[in-house]
């Protein structure tokens, strides 16, 4: 078996964050609990979706972009993926937390990353490496 990460969130209207990661994000959908909660194959990786009515602070924290909010989680997509998120987005209206920007131009880490938060407001880092094979290169 592969390592598969599992991430549990408060999701709060379970229907409504769902819709955010089936028609935004494109993921599907997994076992579940009627409106208790929900498993999302996170391109490979189980996120569970709990119905929540809290949600989780966030601070900013600097790095060379500026100050991105933090906790977050994400994904490294290829190119197209990335570029369909984005029509997705755009198609939907939603506005970005922070802009799509490239990072490390000319860098063999470059890479375009945008922030973006679900309906009850779980920060996610969508990102697009230029050399996704050099991330975690074999020693």
């Amino acid at each position: 078996m592969s390592a598969i990460l599992h991430l549990a969130i408060p999701a709060g209207d379970l229907s409504n964050t769902v819709k955010f990661y089936t028609d935004i994000l494109g993921c599907s959908l997994g076992n579940s609990e009627e409106g208790r909660w929900v498993d999302v194959n996170f391109w490979g990786n189980e996120l569970t979706l709990h119905q929540s009515e809290e949600q989780l602070p966030t601070v900013r924290h600097d790095v060379d972009m500026g100050a991105v909010l933090v906790p977050h989680f994400g994904i490294h997509l290829t190119q197209d993926d990335f570029d369909a998120i984005k029509d997705r987005i755009a198609t939907a209206g939603l506005k970005y937390i922070d802009e799509p920007y490239r990072r490390f131009k000319g860098d063999k880490y470059e890479q375009e990353t945008f922030f973006i938060s679900d309906p009850n407001s779980n920060v996610l880092e969508i990102k697009c490496m230029k050399n996704p094979e050099l991330l975690f290169p074999e020693v």
